[in-house]
């Protein structure tokens, strides 16, 4: 006697489990602008590391008979005014763009995380004095402080950072301040609350980790600001002191030979030009990959 067949319906399966990393792996990498992005990162990256080997002369060190020499052979990119090589010292800048904008990323990132959860978490008096003391801050644009800062305190890359840091700081209150208020009423943090959990706890095993992902997001694409207005304090004169090698600087020193070498200007300026590029490009990919909307999908 056949057996009986019973189909039983209405029963939906549950959804594969999908590895985060490889929807990260997936988002971020299906966009050619981004690897080309990361790609330009990586190698400047390389060239910070790896600069007293790759550069072919002495950027700090010129000759006199060898000034504003023409690109050939010798001098790929040219030399400036005072003979130094210009594709030596447009490799030992990315180091200076480097440590400026990682240096003031985090010290900007820090400092504005902490006080922005500490405001968003607390609230009352303390939510109150420093939201208004950022408000404050924000009603200057962030490069028209930086350059007061940096005025006050002089040229130096040590006050550039401080200035860079503290023109920053405000928007990454704010930012996280306002993730902090969201995530302060999901009721998990209440009943975290509940259970007689410490505030300091709740604030570092719970608020801080729903808030980091879209901190990363912000700190990637600050990047490439904070190295275009390292650049712009360089070319007023108020940024890397001289001898000091900065794409800024070398802009400004070559663009009073325009006609006569166009090189000088034209190199470090197409290369701050693709680094702001390249870490836009990544933080836009960053955004899309960590983004919750898109969680469970391949």
């Amino acid at each position: 006697m056949p057996e009986k067949q019973t189909t039983v319906t209405g029963v939906s399966e549950a959804p594969p489990i999908v590895s985060e990393w490889r929807r990260f792996r997936r988002v971020f990498f299906q966009r050619k602008l981004v690897i080309f992005g990361l790609v330009i990162l990586m190698m400047l990256v390389f060239n910070a590391i790896f600069a007293p080997w790759l550069a072919p002369h002495d950027p700090y060190r010129g000759k006199m008979a060898d000034s504003l020499t023409q690109p050939g052979k010798k001098y790929l990119l040219g030399t400036d005014i005072q003979g130094r090589d210009t594709l030596s010292r447009l490799i030992y800048g990315s180091r200076t763009a480097l440590m400026v904008g990682f240096l003031s990323v985090g010290f900007a990132g820090i400092f504005g995380m902490a006080l922005g959860i500490v405001a968003g978490y607390f609230g009352g008096i303390i939510n109150m004095i420093i939201m208004r003391v950022m408000d404050a801050l924000m009603g200057f644009p962030m490069l028209l402080l930086a350059l007061l800062l940096a005025s006050v305190l002089g040229s130096g890359i040590q006050n550039v950072i401080i200035a860079l840091s503290f023109a920053t700081l405000p928007g990454y209150t704010r930012f996280i301040h306002g993730l902090t208020l969201s995530v302060r009423e999901n009721d998990y943090i209440l009943a975290e609350e509940a259970m007689g959990s410490s505030r300091a706890r709740t604030m570092l095993r719970h608020i801080l980790p729903n808030v980091f992902p879209p901190m990363i997001v912000l700190i990637t694409l600050m990047l490439g600001n904070l190295i275009l207005a390292e650049a712009g304090l360089s070319f007023l004169g108020i940024g890397i002191k001289p001898p000091g090698a900065a794409w800024g600087s070398m802009v400004a020193d070559g663009y009073q030979y325009l006609l006569m070498n166009p090189v000088l200007s034209f190199a470090p300026g197409l290369t701050i030009m693709v680094v702001v590029f390249a870490f836009n490009m990544v933080g836009d990919g960053l955004r899309d990959a960590l983004d919750p909307r898109l969680r469970g999908l391949l």
